[in-house]
């Protein structure tokens, strides 16, 4: 479980994560919605330890993030996949995908590569394992990225804006990728935009306002007249992300 207990981060004067609780269970699916600022981002790079906490705690699976001593085993039970791909270009896809497994999991070459090979397949890139990033579309790019992320057999696999680089085309590919890793029990904390997408896929939707948690509700109550509607902020940020 991915454990958030009062979770603040500030830029200089500037509080970008106001004291957030969160509890991520295995085989959920939770989106993260809110305006642009409003701390999704922030909060995904808080629980895989590239940002440090100013208040609060994070734990992944027991492994609190803020101790460098447990911090490298909180990061083997998640995956993460950014924006905007960040694949080594001097690398291919096979390369890219194989390289964490071998050096932090020490995983074989030839296990390494079956794995990375099976989950290209899986994303329908079956044919692009020797390709080079450059070679590859921008929805390709971000299917490699999360087939780089599962092959390191994460429980929890969060999710940060992947679709906002992509166009309409792209998007769908990657958000066909998801919806099947959903389907098939994978656990998922999912920043997105993509409102339909997220009522669609998702358990629970959370949303955060200018660093603030404001709702936390099942995906259904979320999207209620009586539930997430019923707060003006919330209605208002679906009625214009959805016009």
């Amino acid at each position: 479980m991915i454990l958030i207990d009062g979770a603040t981060k500030r830029f200089g004067a500037n509080t970008v994560l106001n004291g957030i609780d969160l509890r991520i269970a295995p085989g959920e699916v939770v989106s993260v919605l809110g305006a642009s600022g409003s701390g999704k981002s922030t909060l995904i790079r808080c629980i895989n330890g590239l940002e440090r906490l100013d208040g609060g705690s994070i734990s992944v699976d027991g492994h609190d993030v803020s101790d460098p001593t447990q911090l490298q085993l909180a990061r083997r039970c998640s995956g993460t996949v950014f924006q905007m791909f960040n694949l080594y270009p001097h690398m291919t896809a096979l390369q890219n995908i194989t390289l964490a497994p071998m050096e932090v999991l020490k995983v074989p070459r030839r296990e390494a590569e079956e794995t990375a090979t099976a989950l290209l397949a899986a994303v329908g890139l079956a044919g692009h394992a020797h390709a080079f990033p450059s070679q590859l579309s921008g929805g390709q790019r971000q299917r490699v990225g999360i087939c780089r992320a599962l092959a390191m057999k994460p429980r929890y696999l969060l999710l940060d804006e992947v679709t906002s680089a992509l166009d309409p085309e792209m998007t769908a590919e990657v958000l066909e990728i998801l919806a099947k890793l959903a389907a098939d029990g994978t656990t998922m904390l999912f920043v997105t935009h993509e409102i339909e997408f997220a009522r669609q896929i998702s358990s629970r939707v959370v949303f955060l306002d200018q660093g603030r948690l404001l709702a936390d509700l099942p995906t259904v109550q979320f999207f209620a007249a009586d539930g997430g509607l019923a707060q003006p902020r919330i209605a208002q940020f679906l009625s214009k992300m959805t016009k």
